[in-house]
């Protein structure tokens, strides 16, 4: 039997480099400073010899612990996950958050804490002892819960809130989810409807707020009314259910309907066709997420796609950057949603009622 291969270290990088163990150690760990020539010098002999870090070993040699903890909504979490229904908040999360960390040699950990707990601050706390993150990534409702935010801040932790603008401790990120209903607004008056229905999410959650405001301002804009055109849904399939009827029983109902989620606008697409409305040509619909069944219905829904993946990576930089000790941005950091079209919006199916100018005004 062959002798086992001894593990390569960071003595054996240091020695090939011919470098200190602090230069090594420095490069490892992404620290500023380090000039590029001895960077490269020290990539080179880590890629020669196969050197992979130790996430212990880095962690006994300074304050850094090189985990990084995203929270989510457990109750939430758990029933997307159960329901199997395509949502793919947590996998874009771990897409961006997961891969960026890989880049400075972190990990990133996914914890689901109960917001609504009267355990929050033992659940929080007992996560907090066993892994020492060097940061914490908060999840609407999560980012917008004051416990939370003041426990972290308490104890010296980074953090990043995405989904909240409230004024307090922590990186603030967001979606701009107000532009991104003025984009879904904009997008079906330009098709032609005047009567453009809004179901809204959840009141707990500030980003619907947020989006409500949008699709308000954008709708004043092009001076159009928004009476009646308001319905309320709390993110589940059974509140668009609900909202949706409300909207298409009303004596002038909307010749288009944006929900604020995939799963409201699901609904809402199911209640239409009960109705024997015809999608887009009776109906058209613009949902929220793009989350991957959107793609796959018919017709497929157009959509404001949340780039989740982009925001949790911009977190764990932010985060990262502040542990090393680097300059961070202090006003609140916005990765634009965009629009992509598909088939459940289409023109109005007539234009008698429109005023004789232009809807859109310059």
């Amino acid at each position: 039997m062959g002798r086992r291969r001894q593990s390569v270290t960071i003595r054996h990088v240091a020695a090939d480099a011919g470098v200190s163990l602090q230069t090594v150690s420095r490069v490892i760990n992404k620290e500023p400073n380090v000039r590029p020539e001895m960077m490269a010098r020290v990539q080179a002999s880590i890629e020669k010899l196969g050197y992979v870090p130790s996430i212990a070993a880095q962690r006994m040699g300074g304050s850094r612990s090189y985990l990084i903890v995203a929270l989510n909504d457990r109750e939430r979490t758990i029933a997307d996950w159960r329901s199997r229904q395509g949502t793919d908040w947590v996998d874009q999360m771990l897409l961006g958050g997961m891969l960026t960390c890989a880049e400075h040699g972190y990990r990133l950990i996914v914890e689901l804490v109960d917001t609504h707990s009267d355990h929050i601050e033992r659940e929080l706390m007992g996560a907090v002892a066993a892994l020492q993150p060097d940061g914490v990534i908060l999840t609407p409702p999560h980012s917008e819960n004051v416990l939370i935010t003041r426990l972290l801040d308490h104890h010296g932790i980074s953090f990043a809130r995405i989904g909240s603008l409230k004024d307090g401790s922590g990186f603030a990120l967001t979606m701009d989810d107000e532009r991104a209903a003025r984009l879904a607004t904009e997008h079906l008056a330009e098709l032609g409807h005047r009567r453009i229905g809004f179901i809204a999410g959840s009141t707990e959650y500030e980003l619907s707020g947020w989006r409500v405001a949008g699709w308000r301002a954008a709708m004043a804009a092009l001076g159009l009314g928004v009476d009646g055109l308001l319905a309320q849904g709390d993110f589940s399939y059974e509140s668009g259910r609900r909202a949706a009827a409300t909207l298409l029983s009303s004596e002038d109902p909307p010749t288009a309907i944006i929900g604020s989620n995939d799963q409201m606008t699901l609904a809402t697409l199911e209640v239409a066709r009960e109705r024997g409305l015809d999608i887009p040509a009776d109906l058209s619909l613009v949902s929220f997420d793009d989350t991957p069944i959107v793609r796959f219905t018919h017709p497929p829904l157009t959509a404001i796609v949340q780039p989740i993946a982009e925001v949790a990576a911009r977190a764990v930089e932010l985060i990262i950057a502040q542990k090393a000790g680097r300059p961070t941005p202090g006003e609140p950091i916005v990765v634009p949603a965009s629009l992509v079209a598909r088939g459940s919006s289409a023109p109005a199916r007539t234009l008698a009622d429109q005023p004789s100018k232009s809807l859109l005004r310059p």
